[in-house]
């Protein structure tokens, strides 16, 4: 089913061990050409569209699995992990940068993204990664326009 296939980004939430971190550094492996070739817009479109299409297809694997946010959708940190990226250089300190904020950011639910996980559904699952992600590009940002990056 599609939404499964979406949920789990084609299987990476099936991992055994920490799904979510190793959906957050597939999705950085990814967003490095997706930049290189297309650019940072387009790798901001991406993890929008991510977002959008997670919400529909996490909401609905979570709805027919009786699970609040089921670990194994891990669409939300590709999504996330992209948004986080569209501001980072091309570069490995600043790519790891941007892997290492917004993983701290994820795992600790500090406020504001705690306060995504409260929606309901699919926007719960999804919104919680699209603030942390928000979050780290505005450091990763402030950081490139003071010459860290």
């Amino acid at each position: 089913m599609i939404a499964t296939s979406i949920s789990t980004f084609f299987g990476v939430g099936r991992a055994p061990v920490a799904p979510g971190t190793v959906a957050s550094l597939v999705g950085l492996l990814l967003a490095w050409p997706i930049s290189a070739y297309f650019g940072q817009w387009a790798l901001l479109a991406a993890g929008l569209v991510a977002y959008g299409a997670g919400i529909w297809a996490t909401g609905t694997y979570a709805r027919r699995g009786n699970k609040e946010d089921p670990s194994e959708c891990v669409i939300d940190e590709v999504a996330g992990q992209w948004i986080a990226c569209a501001a980072s250089p091309l570069t490995l300190p600043a790519y790891a940068a941007a892997f290492a904020l917004f993983r701290l950011f994820d795992i600790s639910k500090l406020w504001p993204v705690s306060f995504g996980e409260k929606l309901p559904g699919g926007w719960g699952i999804m919104t919680d990664d699209l603030i942390a992600g928000l979050l780290t590009a505005l450091i990763i940002a402030a950081a490139r326009w003071q010459g860290i990056f």
